[in-house]
Order: structure tokens, then C-alpha cells, then sequence
């Protein structure tokens, strides 16, 4: 079939066809390019653009979040074009109210230090080791994430000035400790009732279902019987971590892996710093002159300096260049092994920098990376192989659409097959949301044909055709009509049991005294066990007693029924601290409200448009 595409394609009238259809690509791309700025951005607010590049960043952050949130369930949700759609409608709004907070914290000057996003670096715990800031740690997740220190920093900057806008709205409400102790106390509020369960199963042995009301039940349910359509796969699958498993490499792939890839394992050049901090040029000053008189720099530090390190001798810690700023940087970085540099001054003072030692930019020796060379070199030549057999699979697989037999011959791979199941039961890889479309589409269900070759990630594939199909149906009358019946019985027997609750809550109400009726006292809203969590809820809906009891009845969630009597009503003992901390839950709760109003008031007066992408 491809020999016969490929003969058609060498005529004069397919050559004419195909450059037409070249032409009206590259006309149409040079149009696109030259046509609206819009398509660059997704948004403009009041003059600041949203780019795309921006908020496919914000999306991709935001997919992976739900997906570590979610698991399978949102591959599978994101299947839909509609439910991704309105994914990244939210994730630009939310980039739109971030922009109106940042003109918002520029308008009213807000700002922040660069020695406050240093802090703020220091402090995160991605970037630590053992509760403490690791530079190795931070270099490795800069990579890991593909950000540069600069980029870092300007991000780290915006957040915090986002942060102290937000601080005053969540910071200005004010709840008063009597408002949380009134709150606190009817949270805290225990009830003391008696009841009495009327059960449905007293009453079963009165009921009557007839075959006719079971078939008008079922016949007016049908979507409740239905079954989905299953379908049973024949597959072949390719990955490209299997074929690394059985691959063999040799010391001299490994060394010459490792000699033409140096870069990689190159240390850059850092050191370990030693400051003393003191807030005064003379006291520095002398200071600096004791060390060149010879006393020891720690034992100086120790002494004069202000610094938090002064109890470690002045030490710091390893640091690349760039980490600090760039006084402290130069400093440091032109100092020999041990030696002590000049007095810097700087922001937070007078200081004076020690190198106490230095790691040169050296590579790694061989031994130390050999192992993750192996797995690297095992690896790419996996992949040349996967490659090779994937498009040997995909030229099989669509030369032979009929059958996997030949596809099978032609990689050297087993077919292998599944069991019956549905859209919602299926097992990984098959639950992926492109296999599930394409193992119930009507070119494998129904034409018997195989599917294209599906991605499932970065080297690794499958294609499947259906071994067996059974189509959604509905299930008869017969396999279900017991569920029924009992489903029937049952809802007419808690009507029996209603009827005979009304009763004795009219004898309870006239005066009499029920027999089996159960005492609880001290019932909190959280409930106790064995008590009904349905009656638990509508004990605390019933009117505070007043000269005598509050009665009501209730439908439990088993259909059963409860008479109640409500005796008694004590408020809790709401206790200062547990108050206290509910006030900081209250305020937070009208911070989020007042969040939301300065959103609305900014986006009222903003400027705001979308652009649809193109």
C-alpha cells in the first residue's frame, strides 16, 4: 500500500497537486505571521500582555498539580477538549487577577529587598538539606525546573510583593473574642434526647409487589440496567526502558561517553565563606586589624561580630557566584584559600569576608559517574532501537491492518491480549484516555482493523485491535428482578413505618410514655457511635426546648423512622485559646472575602482584553 502511495506520487499531476497544497501552507503561515499581534497573547491588562508562552507555563504548572492530585482520573478527564478548555479559562483568569494584585502593589509602592528574596531563597525547603540551605541542593533544582537564579529571584520578588498586598486585606479584619466564643460555644453545644426506631423491617411481611409493578419500575428505569460496552484487546507493546533492561554496554563506550560529555560532570567552581558582621566602620576597623596582626578569624568573629554566625567562628557556607550579592560576591571570589579580604561595606553594615576554602570547577572522576553513564549509554542505545521498531511496528501495523501477526514477526514481540472490560474498569496502559478511544473506536470495534500507533509517553507505544466486543446494552428483566422486588419492599415498608412514627409521635405528644425509648445525654454534634448520623443532624435542627420537650420524628438514612424527644440543651464552655484560634480562621475566612471584592472593584475599572488563539 505505502509502495503504491509512493509510485502515485511521482506523477506530473500528483507533483502539480502537491505543490499547490505546499504553497497554500506557506502563504497561509507567512499570513499568520504577518497578520494580528493578538495571537502572541492570550490577554492584555490595562497594556500588560498575558503572553502565550506565559500561560502555557501556568498551564502546564497547573496540569501537573491536578495531576499529582488526581491521578488517573484526570488523564482521563483531560481527554475532554471541553473540560481542558475551561482548565486554562481558569488558569488565565487567575493570571489576570494576579496582574491587576501586581499593578495594585505598584500603584501603592509596594516593594521588597533583595536581601529579603535572599532570605526567602534560603529559607525554602526544596533548596535544604537537613533543615538548612544546600547551594548544591539549589543548583539541582534550578536545572530540574529550568530557571535561572535571575529568574528565580524576580519571581520570588513579585510573590512577596503580591504577599504584603494580601497581608493587609487578610490582616484588617477584626473578630472580637466574644463573637468566637458565642460561635465556639453553639459548636460545642450538647444535646440530651430520647428516641425510639421505627424500623422498616417490621413491616416488610405486610408488603405486596406484584409482577406488574416490578415491570412498570423497570420499565420506567431502563438507564439504571444499562451496561457499557466491553470490549477485550489483542496488543503489541513497545518501551524503550525494557529494551535498556537487556542491553549491554562496554568501559570503552562508557569512557568515551564520559570524555565527550565533560560538561556534564563538571563541579562549578564554589567556596566556603567566613563574615564578620558588625554595624560600626572603627569597631571593623579594628577587627580587620587584629587578623592581619595574626589572631585567628574565627576567634575575632566569635568576639565582634553581630552576625548569627559568629557562634560557628563565622562561617557561612558554600557558595557559587551569584548566590550573593554582588559586593559580598566579589569580595569573596577574589580571595585566595584563607585569605581575608578588605572591609565591604554594604546594607546590612561592615563586613569582612574570609575564603576559608575553595572546590575548583573539576569534573567528576570516572568511577563516581559510572554507573549513571551506564544507565544514560543504555538508554540512547535503547532508544535507537525503540525507533527503529516503532516505525517498523507503525508500517506493519498499517500494511497489515487485519491482524497483528506480521507486526508481531516483524519487531520480534509477542501479541498479547486482555480480559472483557469497560471504559470505567480498564487497567494501565489501557486506561490511558488514547488507548480507551481508540479501542472503542469504530475502526477496531466494529471495521476489526488495527489502531494507529499509540504514544503512551516518551518511548513507549501500543497497538491493539479488538479480540472480542460486546456492545452496550440493557440487562433483562430477569437478572434484575430480584433487586427490584426488594428495592420495592422495602420503600413501601418504610412508608408502613412513616405512618406508624406519625402515630406514636401523636401518642408522645398527647402524653403517653413510649416503651423502648433510648436515652442519650450529652450529644455533640459530631455524634457517638452507633447513633445515626442522619439523626445526629436533625437533633441539632430541632427548637431549643422550652418548658417541655421539643419533639419531632425523623427518616434516617436507612429508611427507618426515629421519634425524638429533645429534654435538654447545653451550651458548650468555649475555652480562650480554642476562641483565639478561631478568630484567626473567622478573619481568614472574611480576608478571603474581602480577596475576592478587591478583585471584582479592580477588574470593574481594568482594561481587559482576551485574544482567541489563532
Amino acid at each position: 500500500m505505502l509502495e503504491k502511495i509512493r509510485e502515485g506520487s511521482q506523477g506530473g499531476a500528483a507533483k502539480i497537486i502537491l505543490g499547490a497544497v505546499i504553497l497554500s501552507f506557506a502563504l497561509s503561515g507567512i499570513y499568520s505571521y504577518l497578520g494580528s499581534n493578538g495571537q502572541a497573547n492570550a490577554a492584555t491588562v490595562n497594556g500588560e500582555d498575558i503572553t502565550r508562552y506565559d500561560l502555557s507555563v501556568a498551564l502546564q504548572n497547573e496540569q501537573n498539580r491536578l495531576r499529582n492530585q488526581m491521578g488517573e482520573m484526570f488523564d482521563t478527564l483531560a481527554a475532554d477538549p471541553a473540560w481542558m478548555a475551561n482548565v486554562e479559562r481558569s488558569v488565565l483568569e487567575r493570571m489576570v487577577s494576579e496582574r491587576l494584585i501586581d499593578q495594585k502593589a505598584r500603584a501603592l509602592g509596594l516593594r521588597v529587598s533583595d536581601e529579603q528574596i535572599k532570605q526567602a531563597i534560603v529559607e525554602t525547603p526544596e533548596f535544604q538539606v537537613d533543615g538548612a540551605f544546600d547551594n548544591d541542593r539549589y543548583q539541582a533544582v534550578l536545572r530540574q525546573i529550568n530557571m535561572t537564579p535571575d529568574r528565580l529571584a524576580a519571581t520570588i520578588g513579585q510573590d512577596l510583593v503580591r504577599q504584603q498586598l494580601l497581608s493587609s486585606l487578610f490582616g484588617s479584619e477584626i473578630v472580637t473574642s466574644e463573637q468566637a466564643q458565642d460561635l465556639l460555644s453553639l459548636q460545642q453545644q450538647l444535646r440530651d434526647i430520647r428516641y425510639l426506631t421505627i424500623a422498616k423491617s417490621g413491616y416488610l411481611d405486610q408488603v405486596n409487589v406484584s409482577d406488574e409493578q416490578v415491570q412498570t419500575f423497570y420499565d420506567t428505569n431502563l438507564d439504571r440496567f444499562a451496561t457499557p460496552e466491553q470490549v477485550s484487546l489483542e496488543y503489541i507493546e513497545l518501551s524503550a526502558a525494557d529494551l535498556a533492561k537487556d542491553t549491554q554496554v562496554s568501559d570503552d563506550e562508557l569512557l568515551a561517553y564520559y570524555d565527550s560529555h565533560q560538561n556534564l560532570y563538571h563541579k562549578p567552581e564554589r567556596r566556603l565563606a567566613a563574615m564578620i558582621l558588625v554595624e560600626d566602620r572603627a569597631k571593623a576597623e579594628e577587627a580587620l586589624a587584629r587578623i592581619q596582626a595574626g589572631e585567628a578569624f574565627a576567634d575575632v568573629a566569635k568576639e565582634v561580630s553581630e552576625d548569627f554566625s559568629a557562634e560557628n567562628g563565622g562561617e557561612l557556607d558554600w557558595f557559587q557566584r551569584g548566590m550573593m550579592d554582588q559586593a559580598f560576591d566579589d569580595a569573596l571570589f577574589a580571595l585566595d584559600k584563607g585569605a581575608v579580604s578588605e572591609i565591604v561595606e554594604s546594607e546590612f553594615g561592615f563586613q569582612i569576608i574570609q575564603a576559608k576554602d575553595i572546590e575548583t570547577n573539576v569534573a567528576a572522576p570516572f568511577d563516581e559517574v559510572k554507573a549513571e553513564i551506564a544507565e544514560t549509554v543504555k538508554l540512547e542505545k535503547a532508544q535507537e532501537a525503540f525507533y527503529d521498531m516503532q516505525q517498523r511496528l507503525v508500517d506493519a501495523a498499517f500494511q497489515f491492518p487485519e491482524s497483528l501477526s506480521d507486526a508481531s514477526a516483524e519487531v520480534g514481540k509477542a501479541v498479547q491480549s486482555t480480559e472483557l472490560f469497560n471504559r470505567f474498569n480498564a487497567q494501565e496502559p489501557f486506561s490511558n484516555p488514547k488507548v480507551l478511544n481508540a479501542a472503542f473506536s469504530d475502526a477496531v470495534v466494529l471495521d476489526q482493523m488495527n489502531s494507529d500507533v499509540i504514544e503512551l509517553g516518551s518511548g513507549h507505544v501500543i497497538v491493539v485491535r479488538a479480540k472480542d466486543y460486546h456492545a452496550a446494552g440493557t440487562q433483562p428483566l430477569d437478572e434484575v428482578r430480584d433487586q427490584i422486588l426488594a428495592q420495592l419492599k422495602a420503600e413501601e415498608a418504610s412508608k408502613l413505618a412513616e405512618a406508624a412514627a406519625a402515630a406514636k409521635l401523636a401518642e408522645l405528644e398527647s402524653g403517653a410514655a413510649l416503651e423502648g425509648m433510648v436515652t442519650e445525654t450529652g450529644l455533640g454534634r459530631m455524634g457517638k457511635p452507633g447513633v445515626d448520623p442522619q439523626l445526629v443532624s436533625q437533633v441539632f435542627t430541632l427548637a431549643r426546648p422550652a418548658g417541655k420537650p421539643t419533639l419531632g420524628s425523623i427518616k434516617l438514612s436507612s429508611g427507618d423512622y426515629a421519634i425524638v424527644a429533645l429534654d435538654k440543651v447545653s451550651d458548650g464552655d468555649a475555652e480562650r485559646a480554642a476562641a483565639d484560634a478561631l478568630k484567626l480562621r473567622l478573619a481568614g475566612v472574611m480576608g478571603q472575602e474581602n480577596y475576592q471584592s478587591l478583585i471584582v472593584a479592580l477588574r470593574t475599572s481594568a482594561e481587559i482584553s482576551y485574544y482567541a488563539a489563532q
